[in-house]
């Protein structure tokens, strides 16, 4: 009679861990966004250009150099530009930032990342990006005429071999 005791609280157990993990998994429901909005995501990792050029070495320097580095035909210095990002959603400004490269010596690539929860409807979206060394104006322009249904989730990423910005 106690194997049949035991069998039988191991199957309640059991049937009360399936009914809470199920009811869990459906409820409460999650909402990524409010109801009748959408959401913009700019998410890229981009390496910038790099802070100082790099300089040819000349045939003397390259024999100055051990043995081992004269495979080595310049000289560039690690550290890389900052990147300034624009984000503008109907000529209002939702975000404007200088991102710094990672690294210790700062010569890594700038992971961008950010999102935008806007109403649902017809948009004009404007990214503006630079990434070289200039102090003024953009390097890349991005502008898109968007029509964002509720509960959409945009993801806009930067592929330089493709041409700058492209909406996922």
């Amino acid at each position: 009679m106690s194997d049949i005791a035991r069998y039988l609280g191991q199957a309640v157990c059991y049937a009360a861990f399936m009914v809470l993990l199920g009811y869990f998994a459906t409820d409460p429901m999650y909402q990524h966004v409010a109801p009748n909005n959408a959401m913009i995501r700019v998410s890229f990792t981009h390496a910038t250009a790099r802070l100082v050029e790099c300089k040819r070495l000349s045939p003397q320097e390259i024999a100055a150099l051990p043995p081992r580095q004269r495979k080595v035909l310049s000289d560039c210095a690690r550290e890389r530009a900052p990147m300034r990002l624009e984000v503008s959603l109907d000529g209002a400004l939702l975000y404007q930032s200088t991102l710094q490269p990672s690294g210790l010596s700062r010569d890594g690539s700038i992971h961008a990342y950010e999102k935008f929860e806007v109403p649902e409807g017809h948009h004009e979206l404007v990214l503006r990006m630079r990434d070289s060394v200039r102090e003024e104006g953009f390097d890349h322009e991005f502008r898109a005429e968007l029509e964002l249904q509720p509960g959409e989730n945009m993801v806009i990423d930067f592929r330089p071999d493709s041409g700058g910005f492209v909406i996922l």
